[in-house]
């Protein structure tokens, strides 16, 4: 055991030596382990923080949440011509299924609406996404507040002009001072915010409660009608836990068929949309992502294995004359071997450990730029070393057995 601690600290020392004495030559060769781990590493610690952020942003919502209305989350086999012919789900329909659906937790009914512009006395706040929602919203999406609360039932019914700022909102309207109980402006309309939504951070894609307001949908409807074109309806449905989903979904395909009037044999106007299958989605994207990370960075690799060969060929022809030495004061043939491979292992770490440090720099850099959290875990480190020995494991196999198999007499011939 000792003499392959020492073997490895020789190992270690003709790396150095390398690297010090042909700087240009070694790091030029040690790019392609370092790129190629760079890539790998890049892309698999965005995927890792993709994930992380999706888990965040839908962990207080029930995978099984339906988004009924009449457009579809994913594709559909049904003509884009005779999807834009459906009907937008109802109000009326909204609390008949409130009523009559079984295995419910929760109904709720929101608007879709363009982004809209508040203020509050001379300050201005642009972009800002409106959520009109019924009260039901808090429970199906389980918002967390900083400061007041949310719309009851009867506040939501009756439409009251109250208003839940996200957190940057209220930065931006009101900076540090209390915003509860003061009065701003949307759609002409006063409003008294009566709560402060918790900082959640940038939302998947892009929007997040941060930059939201959320009002009651009975307020809007009040204001617009039910037929404005600018907006679209979309009724909510979380079902209680440990329901059968495929039972539940033909529960509620029945009874907004039966409310719509549609005869059998005629196609749903409508899409049920599970959150699950939006998430489904996601994660077909996200693996997509990694296997074309992997064949990215796979050349990459191949270019940095050629590169340690190179190094390993060169190092031996420079040494024969050592190896002849150390082959007739008895150093086996596995000795030898093992030396080269040693090096190899190492020169190639180090050049993967570079592309670790680059992925670390970069990861910090967009998470202070993009305000969104690019994690380098442990389990990418170990992975992005782990592969920097393999590559330089299999480079380093050809040269090592080139030097273990020298003849002692002839090395120290050509060596002299």
């Amino acid at each position: 055991m000792l003499v392959y601690l020492r073997l490895l600290k020789e190992s270690f020392g003709f790396a150095i030596n390398a690297l010090t004495n042909n700087k240009l030559r070694t790091l030029l060769s040690l790019l392609g382990v370092t790129i190629g781990i760079l890539s790998i590493i890049a892309v698999l610690a965005a995927v890792d923080s993709l994930d992380r952020k999706i888990t965040k942003d839908l962990s207080s919502l029930d995978k099984n949440t339906i988004y009924l209305m009449r457009f579809s989350f994913g594709p559909s086999d049904i003509p884009q011509w005779k999807r834009e012919q459906f009907p937008n789900v109802k109000f009326d329909e909204y609390t008949n299924l409130k009523e009559s659906l079984n295995n419910t937790d929760q109904v709720g009914y929101q608007l879709f609406v363009k982004r809209e512009s508040i203020k509050y006395e001379s300050k201005l706040v642009s972009d800002v996404n409106v959520v009109p929602v019924s009260s039901e919203f808090i429970d199906i999406q389980g918002l967390e507040f900083e400061d007041g609360r949310f719309y009851n039932e009867s506040e939501s019914n009756s439409g009251t002009a109250v208003i839940v700022l996200g957190y940057e909102i209220a930065q931006g309207l009101f900076e540090n001072s209390n915003a509860i109980g003061k009065n701003i402006r949307l759609y002409g309309q006063r409003f008294t915010v009566i709560g402060v939504l918790k900082k959640q951070g940038a939302g998947l894609f892009g929007d997040s409660n941060d930059t939201s307001v959320f009002l009651p949908v009975n307020f809007l409807r009040r204001l617009y009608g039910d037929n404005n074109d600018a907006m679209t309806p979309v009724i909510l449905l979380k079902p209680n836990k440990g329901v059968d989903m495929d039972a539940y979904k033909a529960e509620v395909s029945y009874k907004l068929r039966s409310m719509r009037g549609l005869k059998a044999g005629e196609i749903d106007n409508f899409f049920i949309n599970v959150l699950s299958g939006f998430t489904d989605l996601i994660d077909g994207i996200i693996g997509q992502m990694n296997v074309v990370g992997w064949i990215i960075s796979g050349f990459s690799l191949l270019v940095g294995g050629f590169g340690i060969a190179n190094i390993m060929f060169v190092s031996v022809k420079e040494r024969t004359n050592l190896i002849g030495i150390q082959k007739s004061l008895g150093a086996k043939n596995r000795f030898i071997l093992f030396q080269f491979l040693f090096e190899a292992v190492i020169l190639s770490v180090i050049g993967g450990v570079i592309g670790l440090v680059l992925v670390w720099i970069i990861s910090v850099i967009l998470t202070k730029v993009l305000d969104f959290e690019f994690v380098l875990s442990m389990g990418n480190i170990m992975l992005g070393t782990g592969l920097a020995a393999l590559i330089g494991l299999i480079s380093g196999i050809l040269p090592a057995i080139t030097a273990s198999k020298l003849d002692p007499v002839e090395a120290i011939r050509t060596g002299m």
